[in-house]
């Protein structure tokens, strides 16, 4: 039984039907969310357009130009969503979309420490993969916004998929597959969440570092190629937003931001200081890395410090201790380089439980927590990932009474 969560297959499967029961218990159940755009913008794209054809209940968070409804966020979720909202119309679930999504992401941790383990990148045990699995699955701000849906949440989700297939590819996939693979999945994740791309920083480096140690150090035209292949998805996903982008706004570099419509709580500072600038780093640092929201108050669901909702992660500075140091270092520079925007965002995520933001950089700290907690008691980590999971089981409870 402890070893159980080490099946990719099994762990998926409990995720798919613990969100799903979460899910079912929230007032909307597996209705659509009432911020379901990706779907209408999936219908957009159904009939040859970019600003929404259809108009949602409610325009929150959306951008208005020129009498057009757009969507500031990168548009790869909608473009998953096209054929399920070509048979099914904007009605189709977000909620159950993002359900399964997560469900997988949970299945794919599996996979990917399996993969780290064999690689000798962390070196657990299988009860401490298993552990270690059970803890992003109900342990971590995964857990309140899988079985949710919203526009917000659902990027997230899917984000953060794309990040465990690029971290998987380079670790697990040998030459030029691995290359490909990870450039392609830090591509679609860049084109779910921008700043993601700075999460592909230690999947570059590993599979530098292992094509030289396959040719004892020489840099050759193989590895140039491969370099090329890994970097042409990008350069293609960076043509592909900037035509779209163009073709919005007349700009390749403008994503309509500026023009949406910000919540009440943040009007005042964003017709001051914009969306991002360091104004908003210390509330951040406090919301995300330092506020504990038990017991239930004002402000507690802006969000929580990161290693009192999930204390396994303090593994990371255990971690940093390890070798091989080039490893250690490329994955904590994969954390810190997409913290540094996120610091900068408006607002720290609200409405939220825990942190969510952090989720963008979770793959990188998950390993890194990883090769720190592989010599800790397991009995001292199985009590750490049960307070995890009461922080987020007890949330989930209540903040689906929030949504």
């Amino acid at each position: 039984m402890a070893q159980a969560f080490d099946s990719p297959a099994l762990a998926g499967f409990v995720a798919l039907l613990v969100y799903a029961a979460v899910a079912k218990g929230h007032p909307g159940g597996f209705k659509p969310s009432p911020s379901n755009y990706f779907s209408y913008l999936a219908d957009a794209f159904l009939h040859g357009q970019f600003h929404l054809r259809l108009l949602p209940a409610s325009t929150h968070d959306l951008s208005e130009l020129t009498g057009k409804i757009f969507l500031y966020w990168p548009p790869f979720p909608a473009i998953i969503l096209i054929p399920f909202v070509a048979i099914w119309g904007v009605n189709f679930s977000d909620v159950l979309f993002t359900v399964v999504f997560g469900a997988a992401n949970v299945a794919a941790v599996s996979v990917l420490l399996r993969a780290a383990a064999v690689r000798g990148v962390a070196r657990l045990s299988r009860v401490q993969r298993s552990l270690m699995v059970f803890f992003f699955a109900f342990g971590t701000v995964h857990f309140t916004l899988a079985p949710f849906g919203r526009v917000w949440f659902t990027a997230q989700v899917v984000g953060l998929g794309c990040v465990l297939l690029a971290y998987w590819a380079a670790i697990r996939l040998r030459g030029f597959p691995g290359f490909v693979t990870a450039g392609t999945a830090m591509t679609l994740a860049f084109l779910t969440r921008n700043h993601l791309a700075f999460a592909g920083l230690w999947p570059a480096a590993y599979l530098v570092h292992s094509h030289l140690r396959e040719r004892l150090g020489q840099v050759d035209s193989a590895l140039v190629r491969r370099l090329l292949a890994a970097a042409t998805p990008v350069l293609l996903g960076l043509i592909f937003l900037g035509l779209y982008n163009s073709l919005r706004f007349g700009n390749p570099f403008e994503n309509g931001l500026r023009f949406h419509q910000v919540g009440f709580e943040f009007a005042k500072d964003f017709a001051r200081y914009g969306a991002f600038h360091p104004h908003y780093v210390v509330t951040n640092l406090y919301y995300q890395y330092i506020f504990y929201p038990l017991p239930l108050r004002d402000g507690s669901y802006w969000g929580g410090g990161l290693f009192w909702m999930s204390p396994p992660f303090l593994g990371a500075f255990v971690g940093l201790c390890t070798r091989p140091h080039w490893s250690t270092w490329t994955m904590a520079a994969s954390i810190i380089l997409p913290a540094v925007p996120i610091l900068l965002l408006m607002g720290t995520g609200f409405v939220q439980w825990g942190p969510r933001y952090t989720l963008d950089f979770t793959v990188p700290l998950l390993l890194l927590s990883a090769k720190g907690i592989r010599r800790w008691p397991v009995a001292l980590f199985a009590v750490l990932v049960l307070i995890s999971v009461f922080n987020y089981a007890y949330g989930a409870r209540h903040f689906m009474r929030y949504l």
